[in-house]
């Protein structure tokens, strides 16, 4: 799991862990990854496996993914959740600014995908599974970097699910709204914003991180074995 430390991550780690499995997680926060590992490990007895990785040098999120393997068994479920929704005005986004967007992402996305594909070949099969964003739908003001990766998550989800099906890897993603997240409630999600959310969905009530942790254990598991190439939205009716 990429970006395992906080939000929907936190909420991925604990989730496949209270499940039995054996997880890996990545974060450039390891403050904030120690204290998840300890919260997890006294909630469910099972301590996820943690490594510092700024997932932009690839080399080094490749090296991880490799690690993990290597400590805990070839690496069967892959879940790209690392991501920056960091506002930013169209019109003063530097070539840097754009390639540094890209590279949190998508890019990460993409190697993160090359590296465990390799490593699920040999054990004929594995999940990916590709966090997105409704925004790619939706396409809000001031986020055009992160809008455009996100909308290039998707076309990268068909695309490999086609290029890894052969060797029995499924390659899927999970389009959240606007998920109740710590970070979310501390910067974005306002009363203002979210009564003005709220008037354009059809389930009323805030989006959990448990709720996105939940679809992606089933694209983890065998019960979606003829699932691929898909995006699945869990947005309580927003698009």
């Amino acid at each position: 799991i990429t970006g395992g430390a906080s939000g929907i991550g936190a909420a991925l780690v604990e989730l496949f862990c209270r499940q039995g499995a054996k997880v890996a997680f990545i974060d450039i926060d390891a403050q904030a990854a120690s204290q998840l590992v300890a919260k997890v490990a006294e909630l469910t007895s099972v301590k996820p496996w943690f490594q510092p990785v700024d997932v932009t040098q690839v080399d080094e999120l490749r090296s991880s993914i490799a690690s993990a393997s290597s400590d805990l068994g070839p690496v069967q479920v892959l879940i790209n959740n690392v991501a920056n929704d960091m506002r930013h005005e169209a019109l003063e986004m530097t070539v840097p600014s754009w390639r540094k967007c890209m590279a949190v992402n998508l890019d990460a996305c993409f190697f993160a995908s090359q590296t465990a594909a390799k490593i699920m070949q040999a054990s004929q099969g594995g999940s990916i599974i590709n966090l997105s964003s409704i925004n790619a739908l939706l396409g809000p003001p001031n986020m055009a970097g992160y809008v455009t990766a996100k909308a290039g998550i998707n076309g990268l989800t068909k695309a490999l699910a086609k290029d890894f099906g052969a060797d029995n890897i499924r390659v899927n993603a999970i389009l959240p709204g606007w998920v109740a997240t710590e970070r979310q409630l501390e910067t974005w999600l306002t009363v203002d914003a979210e009564a003005e959310f709220s008037k354009h969905v059809a389930l009323k009530g805030r989006i959990q991180a448990q709720d996105v942790a939940k679809l992606a254990l089933f694209l983890a598991a065998a019960d979606s074995s003829m699932i691929t190439g898909q995006c699945f939205t869990i947005d309580a009716g927003r698009t």
